[in-house]
């Protein structure tokens, strides 16, 4: 039989992301979630809420994070909350925290698929300068 307790006081909280938003369309909520003992991560069981993060750009190409730091403080110092990778990376982009490595391993990767998606244009580009100059030979032979 499962005892009752008042999550906001038992076990150590975690910070992490909960999904909202519908399909195609994410938006998370940055919330403290009570022991994981005590079952997943749902909508009910969120203690509070300590900001937002918009991963779709918008027109200037911003993705939106709202945190409330004083609270933030608060779980990470006080209740020694466990922080999820996602919101480290946040926390770390957003200055409460020296960057999270993955912030680094991501770029490196975000750099090399645009070099490769470059060189890939430029190829294709002189396939076509080559196929254009080809077909005026032809025609004026």
């Amino acid at each position: 039989m499962r005892k009752l307790v008042i999550p906001k006081y038992f076990g150590r909280p975690s910070i992490g992301l909960a999904l909202f938003g519908c399909t195609n369309r994410p938006f998370y909520h940055v919330c403290v979630f009570p022991d994981r003992a005590l079952g997943r991560r749902y909508e009910g069981n969120i203690l509070e809420q300590v900001g937002t993060f918009d991963p779709l750009p918008n027109q200037k190409n911003e993705k939106l994070v709202a945190l409330n730091f004083g609270r933030l403080k608060y779980w990470i110092g006080e209740r020694n909350a466990h922080i999820s990778v996602p919101v480290l990376e946040l926390l770390g982009l957003s200055g409460l925290f020296p960057i999270h490595p993955k912030s680094f391993i991501r770029a490196k990767d975000n750099r090399a698929l645009i070099a490769d998606q470059q060189l890939k244009a430029v190829a294709e580009a002189s396939n076509a300068e080559k196929l254009s100059e080809e077909q005026v030979n032809s025609k004026t032979l």
